[in-house]
């Protein structure tokens, strides 16, 4: 039993960018296509695709890698967590990486990238970081 399940969702993702795979599924949920959304935007993955079968549904990730098969994700790390939940105002949005990073953040206008959230002047709960 998963009790977090974008945690879940980014060590899929950590893991198959390791063994270099072509894409990952995972079970499918409104925030995980979110995430993933804004990951293809922000040009961390390549696509990603819903399958539906007769349970939650499949999200199928299609990762990126550059000219060398290198992942063009070095490191994902999941910062609110269940036990510990995170929230910053529209000013504490961190730059992850000196902004060459990605950081997301569940706002009161849904999931939103942390240099859109700061250019909407909104705060929210930093769900996790890219870089």
């Amino acid at each position: 039993m998963v009790t977090d399940p974008v945690a879940d969702m980014l060590t899929r993702i950590r893991n198959a960018n390791k063994a270099r795979f072509e894409k990952v599924d995972i079970p499918s949920s409104k925030l995980k296509i979110n995430i993933a959304r804004i990951l293809r935007d922000e040009g961390y993955i390549r696509n990603y695709k819903e399958i539906e079968d007769n349970k939650q549904g499949i999200l199928q990730i299609f990762l990126k890698y550059d000219s060398n098969r290198k992942p063009v994700v070095s490191e994902i790390r999941r910062i609110s967590k269940p036990s510990r939940r995170i929230y910053v105002n529209k000013d504490d949005i961190p730059r992850i990486k000196s902004g060459l990073g990605l950081a997301i953040l569940s706002t009161s206008k849904g999931l939103l990238a942390d240099k859109e959230a700061r250019k909407q002047g909104i705060g929210g709960e930093i769900i996790c970081s890219f870089w």
